[in-house]
């Protein structure tokens, strides 16, 4: 399923993380799904919430810069392996994984798993042919 992820982009200062979640909290939208990379100068705060477009017009309201980018989620068995057969279609399918994260939900024995990949439409389509 495809839903969007919102990119942030980050200086690296205390109190940034916790300035971004309160405006969301302030806001009633909901993170469904955090990831946080950086380096010496800044960072990128990945966020899938439950209102992006309200999330998005906020959060620029607010001076941040910010992208909006579909990614891929899938629903994995939340067992040991689980995820085995999802990565070994990617590398079949010789597609790259450009980062991956998971969601917050888990229902009935799943987990859910975000990708963003070189070939979202190719990516699909595997899952789709192997009943993923």
């Amino acid at each position: 399923m495809t839903v969007y992820q919102i990119s942030v982009f980050l200086e690296n200062r205390t109190g940034q993380l916790a300035e971004i979640t309160q405006i969301l909290a302030d806001n009633q939208i909901n993170m469904c799904a955090i990831s946080i990379s950086e380096t010496s100068d800044c960072g990128v705060l990945r966020l899938i919430v439950d209102k992006p477009q309200k999330t998005t017009s906020i959060l620029l309201e607010k001076g941040f810069i910010l992208s909006k980018t579909p990614v891929t989620a899938v629903m994995v068995p939340d067992r040991p392996g689980g995820l085995a057969p999802v990565l070994q279609l990617i590398a079949e399918g010789e597609i790259d994984v450009e980062y991956m994260y998971s969601l917050f939900t888990h229902k009935a024995g799943n987990a859910y798993m975000v990708f963003r990949v070189s070939d979202n439409e190719k990516f699909t389509a595997l899952l789709s042919q192997n009943g993923i």
